[in-house]
This record gives C-alpha cells, structure tokens and sequence, in this order.
C-alpha cells in the first residue's frame, strides 16, 4: 500500500521507483509476525522488527499482531496491556489458557504501538515431551534435552501452532491469515502449521543461516567453498544438527521463503538447499531534516564532545593538530575475523606507513566500540579526563581574571600593559597545571582493564604490528570494550551522538548477511567502509553506480586475496586522509541522500511482495500472481555525481598535502547536484533476480 512521504531538500526521494503492485485487502486479512526477539532484545532481528513496526502498523492498523515468547520483566517494561481488539484473537487465546497455558496481550511500547500476543513458555512446559514426539512424528527431527534454546523454540512454535489452529477454526472462511516467520527459534510453529494443514499464508524469513554463523566463527574459508560443505557432517560436529533441520524444514515448509540479501540467498541456496523467493533487505526509520546543515551542525557539535576526550587520553602526548584529526571508528559483536577487525587493524599499520612516509599533516584517531570481558575503567583513562577537566578550571579561573582586568583598563580608556595583567600567581597556576600534563608512559591503546589481555585477539594484533599511540605514529588507536552510554564517565556520548562525530566508520566485514551499522552511519551522513560480503554492501553495488563518490566505499572480499583485499581497504582510508575538509563535506551531503534508499518506506515494498505471493500459493483461487511476469520490486542506480570530486584520486594534485581551502573557486550547489541527478537515474532493474557470475569489482569504478 502505498504511503505518503516527508521529503528533505536534500532528498532523492523523487525517483524512487513507484509502487506498482496490486493492494493487498487489508481489511479481509490478518498479519502476523513471529520471532524470538519479539519485546525480548537479542541481536539485530530486534532491531528489524522494531523499526519495521511503524510503516506495517500503518499499513495494516489493527490486523497487525506480533508473536513472541513472555518474558515477566520485557513484558512490565515495554508492553501496555489491553484486551484484543478481535473477539476470534480473544477466543483463540482461552482456548489456550483454559488448557493451562498463559497468554498474554498488550500494545509494544515502540513506534507504531503494534499489538503483542506472547507466550508463557514455562507454563506449557508440561507438554515438551509431548511436543518432542510430534516433531518426530512430523519430520523424524529428534531434540536433545541438554539444549534449552531449542526446546524452548519447540514450546513456542506448539504454541503459535495451536493458537493459529484455534484461530482459523473460528474465522472459517474469512478473513484469511498471514503468518510471517522470522529465523529457525520461531521455525517448529511453521512446521507445525503446514503439517496440520492449517489454511494459512506462510513466510519464513532467515537473517543468516545458522550453518553460516558457525562456520565463519571457526574461520573456515567458507564462500570459496560453499558447495564442497557436506553440511550434514558440518552441523554434526558442531553439535547443531537439530537446530539445523529445524531451519530447514521451515524453509521447505513455507509457501515464500525470503533472506535478507544477495549475499545471504547464495549462502541459503547452497546450505539450505532453497533458492529464496524474494530478497527482503533491511531498513530504518529515517528521519529527515527540513534543511541540509542541520545533520552538518550536528556532526561538528558530536565531534567537538570526542576531541575533548581525546585530549584527555592523550595528555602529555598531544602534539597533533586536533583539527587536521579525523576520526575512525568500528563496532558490533566482538567476532574478530567475521566483522573484520583482523583486516583493518593490518590496513591501520599500512596507512600508518603511508602517512610517515608522506609526511602527512593529518593524524587518524580509530575506535574500536566492541564488547568485551572487563572489570573496571583503566586507571590511566580515568586519570585522563581529570587532568583535562582540571586544565579547563585552571584556563578558565586565568580567563576571567584577565578578562576583568582588561575590561577594568579599557573602561579607564587605556591599552593595558600585558605584562601586569597576569601575576606571579596566575603564572604559578599555569605552570603547575603544565607540569600536571606530563607522563612518563604512552596513551593507553584501551580505556578498560581487560581480563583476558594476553590472548585478547584485537590487543595481540596490536602488539603484533606495534601501534602503541607513540608520538611517531600518524595513527592512534583506542579499544572501548564497552557499548557507548550518555552516563559513562569516561565517554559520556550516546552510540547516535558518538556516530555523528566521527569522519568514517569502517565495517570491513568476512560474515555479514546485513550490517546495520554501515546503514546507520550512512542515514547520519556519515561516509562508510563495507564490503561485497556484507548484504549492506551487495545492495549498495546494485542500487549505487559509483558508490565510493557517494561516501561507500566497497571492500571486495569476495574475489580478492586477502592481502588484495586488505591493500585496498588501505587505499580508501589513505585517499580518504587525502580529501579536503571541503570534500568531506561535500561527501557526507552525497552520503546523506542515500538515506532515502534505507528507509522501511522504500524497502517495504519487498515484504507487500512477499505477502501477496504468499497468499497467491496459499488460496490461488482468491489471490493471483502472474508466474511468468517479472518481478515488480525493481530498484534503480544512483548516478555518478556531476561536481566536485569526492576523492583526490580523481583530482589533479601532485601532492598530497591539500589544502583545506582548495576548489573553493569551483561552484558547488548541493540542490542543483541532486535535481541534475533526479534526470539522471538509470533504468530500473529486477533486484529479486540473484547475481550470476562475476560481478564489476568495487576498486575498478575510477573512484
């Protein structure tokens, strides 16, 4: 259903391809979604269900009902709860708690306020054996008892199944259901559905194979050989079997099955043995600003809060010039090879290489926002901060005394002598606070007192390449084995503030069927390093004609060497270092118009899609799809911008050092660059259609 837009100045929203498939009646259906992650925040799924909620509540009002377990303490603090709408919902529900299970209903507390049906796992604990001998009987699947997740995914999925049961049997013909089923935990309610012939639509959506996830945490070269795998002995070894012919079963018992990106559907198609029907990528809420340097003054005032707490960490040794400084940084779950931190800290020496050698003036300050096994602030961070703080008291108590002797000369309508308008004091002052500054040992690489220091994989490498913040070393390195928090003493910034601060964020990714971080600094305007292993990467390369020119720069993981691959990585960084602050900005106003294409309001369209080819297998007589007509969620290509260049590499400097006021004599209009791009769309193309051979390379667009 198309919905209406609230477009930015900025915005290439105009040419976003029209909605041209049939409405679904909404009235006469219902929508339910089912996942584990339901008012219960695990992983990334959370994250996709919750911001998707908006635009299908939009959608579908009150024949939207998510389904998850019960959690007492989710269910106090992020559900309100109220009585079912529906009388068929509130019928189905006391069948099951006449039968001694609890169910619960409320409205989830996020944007959209969407009604929540959950269930009280522990209470139908009872049945698991029972339960157990249905999955055998159904499938020949067999659970072992030691494994609580899966058994617990099993009394979730009896559940939904009985619910839907009771459901159906009170609807009779109308209004016809949809069950959308989200990852293999909420995988044994849609086998049960199918096998109880239940008269339903059913979608099963995998964010990432469990397979997948496991081998890539071993550092098996995986996408080399994902059709030598005997997945069967894989999943046996890892001790996941049943976990895995549970996912599989689901795919093969869902009328559409869907993933969440290219990448992912040839991960799936090989290790599930399914090619999946549409592709559904992932999407956020974006907000829009009603004038371009609004995103533009926020950066400057987030990066102003890192500079003051990098000159506390690097008291004594700060002798580079904070504003010729950018900021790097990478974050996520703390899996070393899978999210790349191996790579960027190799590239990180090569660029640091390069800068010596180059003599660059400008210095690069890296995070690394990962998660890790901590027991406390480290001491000399800590120490930091307060010698900073002080420095200020002591600055500011000298400003005021001097401003008010100076006001006092000038109202008396003479030039004071600057010599007597400080006193041995006010000089004492200062130099005591000068003399605090000093210190006798390098910044700390991290900001915590890490438990497992000497195997720690992101500290051992450190070492291995010998980045220890030293004064010679162009680029500095700070590990936060903590997630960011506004009431943190040391760091005191919120993930969203602290993203909008930093010049680049770099997600060099082996194992990535999405990647919502890249996404999110790219809806801040904040330039991006990805790669074509990354689902974010994928449908970039599809969507995006030069994406580097637009602050996305593709890492090509995939049909490269890793030492090719890691090169490169240190190209875009050192070309990066190259631009003039001018570029920069430039940049992050190309890097924020792609937000549009991340927006649930585009990308829902795949799910509409989906819905309506669900429905089409499910009652074919009511609801028609043409099987031999093309898929209609078609997307389009950015142009390659007209104006200045985004990066040196394409400019005509015979030096790297540039000046930050160069091309200041080229005219530069971000409002005629966007409508010249509006005329400048390529044709559409069919996004559902998987990839076939190799593709162009990312390095080779001539960024």
């Amino acid at each position: 259903m198309p919905l209406s837009r609230s477009l930015s100045m900025t915005s290439l929203s105009g040419v976003l391809p029209a909605w041209e498939e049939d409405e679904l009646p909404v009235d006469d259906l219902l929508l339910f979604e089912v996942a584990w992650e339901v008012t219960n925040k695990v992983g990334g799924i959370y994250t996709v269900i919750q911001t998707k909620a908006k635009i299908t509540t939009d959608e579908w009002g009150e024949n939207y009902y998510m389904m998850g377990p019960y959690f007492e303490q989710n269910f106090k603090t992020q559900v309100e709860g109220c009585e079912p709408p529906n009388p068929n919902i509130r019928k189905a529900m006391d069948a099951l708690i006449h039968n001694g299970c609890q169910v619960h209903f409320g409205r989830w507390l996020i944007e959209g306020s969407p009604y929540v049906i959950l269930f009280d796992i522990g209470s139908a604990a009872w049945n698991l054996d029972r339960w157990k001998g249905d999955l055998w009987q159904t499938c020949n699947i067999g659970l072992p008892f030691h494994d609580r997740e899966a058994n617990d995914s099993l009394i979730l999925g009896s559940l939904v199944a009985w619910f839907f049961k009771e459901l159906t049997d009170n609807l009779g013909e109308k209004p016809n259901v949809i069950a959308h089923f989200h990852e293999w935990q909420a995988g044994p309610g849609l086998i049960f559905s199918r096998s109880r012939k239940i008269p339903m639509a059913t979608i099963f959506t995998t964010h990432a194979t469990l397979l997948g996830r496991y081998l890539c945490a071993g550092n098996a070269d995986f996408y080399n050989n994902l059709d030598k795998f005997d997945i069967d002995k894989e999943a046996g070894e890892r001790q996941i079997y049943h976990r895995y012919c549970m996912e599989r079963a689901a795919v093969h018992c869902a009328h559409v099955f869907t993933t969440v990106s290219q990448i992912t559907a040839v991960e799936a198609n090989h290790m599930l043995h399914r090619k999946p029907d549409v592709v559904t990528p992932n999407g956020l809420n974006v907000k829009k600003f009603s004038a371009m340097h609004e995103f533009q003054n926020l950066h400057s005032t987030s990066k102003t809060h890192i500079q003051e707490f990098v000159r506390g960490h690097f008291y004594g040794h700060l002798d580079f010039n904070l504003d010729k400084t950018l900021f790097f940084f990478t974050a996520g779950r703390y899996e070393f090879s899978n999210k790349g931190a191996d790579i960027f800290l190799e590239s990180l020496s090569r660029l640091n290489y390069l800068l010596r050698v180059h003599r660059n003036d400008v210095t690069v300050v890296v995070f690394f926002i990962m998660p890790a096994k901590t027991n406390n602030f480290n001491v000399e961070s800590l120490k930091g901060q307060a010698v900073r703080k002080q420095l200020w008291d002591t600055a500011h108590t000298v400003k005021e005394k001097f401003g008010k002797k100076l006001y006092d000369a000038l109202l008396k309508g003479k030039i004071p002598d600057m010599n007597s308008i400080l006193d041995r004091d006010d000089f004492t002052i200062m130099k005591r606070a000068i003399y605090a500054t000093q210190r006798h040992s390098l910044p700390p690489v991290t900001t915590h007192n890490m438990l497992d220091d000497s195997t720690d994989p992101i500290l051992s490498n450190v070492r291995r390449i010998g980045l220890f913040n030293s004064r010679n070393d162009r680029v500095k390195i700070i590990f936060h084995p903590e997630f960011l928090s506004s009431t943190s003493p040391l760091l005191p910034m919120d993930y969203e503030d602290f993203v909008r601060g930093v010049n680049l964020g770099v997600f060099p990714s082996y194992y990535e069927p999405w990647g919502y971080t890249p996404g999110e600094c790219t809806v801040m305007g904040i330039p991006s390093v990805t790669t074509n292993l990354s689902g974010f990467g994928c449908f970039m390369e599809e969507h995006v004609t030069d994406p580097a020119a637009y602050g996305i720069y593709i890492v090509d993981r995939r049909f490269r060497s890793p030492e090719e691959s890691c090169n490169q990585l240190t190209q875009f960084m050192f070309s990066f270092c190259q631009q003039s602050r001018r570029q920069r900005i430039i940049q992050r106003n190309r890097t924020e118009r792609l937000s549009d294409l991340l927006d649930w309001r585009y990308l829902g369209r795949f799910y509409i899609h989906a819905r309506h080819l669900a429905l089409s297998r499910a009652f074919p007589e009511k609801f028609k799809v043409d099987p031999m007509k093309p898929l209609k969620t078609e997307g389009f290509c950015y142009p390659r911008p007209y104006s200045v260049p985004p990066s040196p590499s394409a400019s005509l400097h015979s030096t790297p050092h540039h000046s930050d006021v160069e091309d200041d004599d080229e005219p530069y209009n971000e409002d005629d660059e966007a409508e010249r791009d509006r005329l400048n769309i390529k044709s559409p193309f069919v996004l559902g259609a998987m990839s076939e051979g190799k593709k162009k390379q990312p390095g080779e667009s001539g960024n």
